[in-house]
């Protein structure tokens, strides 16, 4: 199959025997089609430039770390996005769409790209799977003309967001159970489906398919890959 030819021969074989409408090619965004630094990051320190988040939040973050009492993990954070307790939404997904154009957009792996191109031209169901706030990852949707997308949903009061993320996040335990029931819900055979993941929250929907591929691996990626035979790749 065209785009195949660097990696395992079994994935050569997934693409050749199994019913494409069937199968599903799922796409984690942070460091996998976006390589480096997590788009989320990035955005906030977009904000901070343009005067929407400071001090105050950096603060309530850190602040709501510690009372969570795991100091050496930042998940807290991905379950609750502090920075933006009380923000606009209308002005925020308004500025996260500037983000991905001016910041975002020239970050998407041409590698990756072809890659996703490959699958849709072989007839797979493309999706994308993030625990970044759903309004950063529809523009890169949009883009790649993906339909189909997990992402954080931040709750809203009237016209404000609280910070709460609706469950389930789209990380770790979470990706997985959005992707079996969606797989249910469409039919598709997630056993002959393809993954990529590059860090150990991609695991459950790396576990998940027939053929997962670990994407530009960080920590301890690498190792894993290594101990479960994983083909790795790089798309930096």
């Amino acid at each position: 199959m065209q785009g195949y030819h660097d990696l395992h021969p079994s994935l050569v074989r997934a693409a050749t025997t199994a019913s494409p409408a069937s199968l599903a090619a799922l796409f984690d965004v942070d460091n996998t089609l976006v390589p480096g630094e997590a788009c989320e990051v990035r955005f906030f320190r977009y904000l901070w430039r343009r005067g929407l988040v400071g001090w105050r939040e950096l603060r309530r973050s850190v602040s709501w770390l510690v009372t969570q009492g795991r100091s050496v993990s930042i998940h807290p954070l991905r379950e609750r996005k502090i920075y933006l307790e009380g923000k606009n939404s209308a002005l925020i997904e308004s500025c996260a769409r500037d983000f991905f154009q001016r910041e975002m957009v020239r970050n998407i792996s041409r590698k990756g790209r072809d890659r996703l191109e490959a699958h849709r031209q072989s007839g797979h169901q493309l999706i994308l799977v993030s625990g970044a706030p759903d309004f950063l990852i529809t523009p890169l949707a949009e883009t790649l003309n993906v339909s189909t997308l997990f992402a954080a949903r931040i709750e809203c009061q009237g016209a404000c967001y609280t910070g709460a993320v609706i469950p389930p996040l789209p990380y770790g335990i979470g990706k997985r159970q959005l992707v079996v029931s969606h797989a249910q819900e469409k039919g598709l055979d997630l056993t002959s489906s393809f993954a990529y993941g590059d860090s150990p929250g991609d695991t459950e929907i790396l576990d998940l398919v027939g053929y997962p591929v670990v994407v530009n691996p960080i920590r301890g990626m690498l190792r894993i890959a290594r101990d479960r035979g994983w083909p790795v790749v790089d798309w930096t």
